[in-house]
């Protein structure tokens, strides 16, 4: 068991980089605002964003090159506007998910209420696991943090479901005015993670091959799949909580990171009890560290991977990206944090409107020249494929004329 948990890796990772901000804020904000009025969206962003995530494992595989490598075969192009797109989101994402990881540091810990000095530590001690464990701790990291997430959210769940008085209808909705479409589109954006993760995984899955030479393509994917399943699943779970403890109570989440840490908590707390305090915010704070975590060590791989596959060697360096990232993510905390909720927005909402984009691309790589013969999609998923694509670029354009 324990030697075949080893083989496990990159799907978990995916798990840990998606379980984060859009299930523990988005979600749990869908279920308190619409109850379960959105799980439409968030099944059907699950179900048609599936095969392009899949296809950064896949790719990968049968290649032994990650997406990017992939890219730079369609075009350079690709990486420029890969690299454009990056630039723009990296750190407002890094901020999201380190804000709401200071907010609940300060449930936790309290030795300081300062949400941008608990950022600071944060982002120095990851970027040190980083720098000194490299991958290895993220690959054994993440498989106990996603087991205590899972229990502790499914138990919580289940306590709330008997607890609560109230009858929540299980009609679907569409969210009709301008902030509920704001809404409807960052949930989306993000649900289960933006697209452009899949090249995260195919360079973590690049990785695990390098330690592990002996891991088969079946063994890879159920490792993508159990990771995936443990997204939807969890994305299910954040919305229960937020419908049971939050729906029609008067009640809204505060968009500022502390005070939204300190209401996720006591959503926990008020099902479970406060005897369970230390052991529900430990899981919290260790899910958003992992994010935190994922977030720092792939950007500045994909965009250290990218800019040398572009012959720009002199801006590549995994190191140079690791350090820019993290003293770029603490600077926005310091001069831009009262512009955070319209930057995070502006992320989610990108992270939208280029899915479409991600899709086509890596469908076109998987059923290019540069894919073995053997390992080409079947008509199938290639009609999945299609369909998926057809989805996001309708929600995608809806959502343009609209705003």
């Amino acid at each position: 068991m324990i030697k075949y948990l080893k083989k496990l890796g990159p799907g978990l990772l995916f798990a840990g980089a998606a379980i984060g901000v859009s299930h523990l804020v988005q979600s749990t904000k869908a279920g308190a605002e619409f109850g379960f009025g959105l799980i439409w969206a968030l099944l059907l962003c699950n179900l048609f964003k599936y095969p392009f995530f899949l296809f950064g494992t896949k790719y990968t595989h049968a290649t032994g090159e990650t997406l990017l490598d992939g890219y730079k075969k369609i075009g350079n192009y690709v990486l420029f506007i890969y690299l454009l797109l990056s630039i723009v989101t990296i750190f407002t994402i890094q901020a999201a998910v380190t804000i709401v990881t200071a907010g609940l540091a300060i449930e936790l810990f309290g030795i300081s209420s300062n949400i941008t000095i608990w950022s600071g530590i944060i982002i120095i001690s990851c970027f040190l696991i980083l720098i000194i464990g490299k991958y290895r701790v993220l690959d054994n990291l993440i498989k106990a943090i996603i087991l205590v997430l899972a229990i502790s959210t499914i138990t919580a769940v289940f306590y709330a479901s008997f607890n609560s008085n109230s009858s929540i209808g299980i009609a679907q909705i569409i969210p009709n005015n301008f902030e509920g479409i704001i809404f409807l589109a960052a949930f989306m954006g993000w649900m289960p993670a933006p697209l452009d993760i899949s090249i995260w995984q195919s360079i973590w899955t690049k990785e695990k091959m390098s330690i592990n030479k002996k891991i088969e393509y079946k063994t890879a994917l159920f490792d993508f799949k159990l990771g995936y399943m443990t997204t939807v699943i969890l994305g299910v779970c954040f919305v229960g909580l937020g419908a049971y403890v939050m729906f029609e109570s008067g009640e809204k989440f505060s968009n500022q990171g502390g005070e939204f840490a300190g209401q996720l908590i006591n959503l926990y707390t008020s099902n479970l009890g406060e005897g369970m305090f230390i052991f529900i915010s430990l899981a919290a704070f260790t899910t958003m560290f992992s994010t935190t975590l994922t977030c720092l060590d792939a950007s500045p791989r994909a965009m250290d991977q990218s800019l040398k596959l572009l012959g720009l060697k002199k801006l590549a360096g995994y190191t140079f990206w690791l350090v820019l990232l993290s003293v770029g993510t603490f600077l926005i905390f310091v001069f831009l944090m009262s512009e955070m909720g319209t930057l995070v927005k502006i992320a989610t909402i990108l992270s939208f409107i280029t899915a479409p984009i991600y899709a086509i691309l890596n469908f076109s790589l998987v059923n290019s020249k540069f894919m073995p013969k053997n390992h080409k999609l079947k008509i199938g998923m290639k009609i999945y494929s299609i369909l998926g694509i057809i989805f996001l670029s309708f929600f995608s354009i809806w959502y343009l004329t609209l705003i």
